[in-house]
């Protein structure tokens, strides 16, 4: 089945949204988490950091973030600055407030911007429709899937229209079919929303699928250890999936991230 190409924006002639130059990361237990890491992300990027526990993937993300200071080097965003309320972030656990409704859930980072619950509830709604969620609004977390949790976690980081989103291990708990059409979702709102997208994995599979560029990262310390462009059209979907295309990048990709490991002698978890 041959796929359209979709008009994604220019990455490379629009140049880098943030560079990390140097970056390393020593917590105060001494262990190094990041090393020397140079990485730049495009607008309109979806790029895949994939590797495997102590690699510093997450603390790579937390320090895009703003949610961790680097020991070393420099985070530089374009134009000089970023607003980080552009910032959207999808934790491994949907970290909903157990005794609030998902409507509720989702004014959340709304509320804190002083937006008021009538005026926030169009925006709401939509976006609880964009993510297969209508009828559940004034359910509360107890009552939903672990699938249907991380959808709310979902809609509350986009229902601010972010610039940038950041995932880590979103969806690493979930069962395979959810996590499949969770994947599925998630591609249709960055094409339909055009945001940048930054997503940890440990996911082979799950990295390819999603991404346009995958950043292999090697752990003790952790670093960047090579860099894979994922050349296959978008939207991608079942069809995708079940290709001899899809099959060879995952291999490529399953051979990098195997010398990944090599390169640290199997990649135990000593970091984050």
């Amino acid at each position: 089945m041959q796929q359209n190409k979709v008009d994604l924006p220019p990455v490379r002639a629009s140049g880098a949204l943030l560079s990390l130059a140097g970056v390393g990361k020593v917590f105060s237990n001494g262990v190094t988490a990041l090393d020397n890491v140079d990485l730049a992300i495009g607008e309109g990027d979806f790029v895949s950091l994939l590797g495997p526990s102590g690699c510093g993937k997450s603390t790579a993300l937390r320090i895009i973030a703003g949610l961790s200071l680097p020991t070393s080097g420099t985070l530089e965003w374009r134009g000089g600055s970023f607003d980080r309320s552009g910032i959207g972030f999808v934790f491994q656990e949907p970290t909903l407030l157990p005794w609030a409704s998902v409507f509720d859930n989702v004014w959340l980072p709304l509320r804190l911007r002083g937006v008021s619950k009538a005026k926030a509830a169009p925006a709401i709604m939509e976006m609880l429709s964009r993510v297969h969620l209508d009828g559940f609004a004034e359910a509360v977390p107890r009552e939903l899937s672990g699938g249907m949790k991380m959808r709310v976690s979902i809609a509350r980081a986009l229902v601010t229209k972010p610039r940038l989103l950041l995932m880590d291990e979103p969806f690493a708990a979930l069962d395979e079919i959810t996590r499949f059409r969770l994947n599925d979702d998630l591609l249709s709102l960055w094409q339909d929303e055009r945001f940048t997208a930054i997503f940890v994995t440990h996911s082979v599979f799950e990295s390819v699928f999603l991404s346009s560029r995958i950043v292999v990262m090697a752990a003790r310390p952790g670093r960047v250890f090579e860099e894979l462009a994922v050349e296959a059209a978008y939207p991608r979907d079942e069809a995708f999936r079940t290709s001899p295309d899809y099959a060879a990048l995952c291999r490529r990709a399953s051979d990098v991230l195997s010398a990944a490991m090599q390169a640290n002698g199997g990649g135990r978890d000593d970091g984050h």
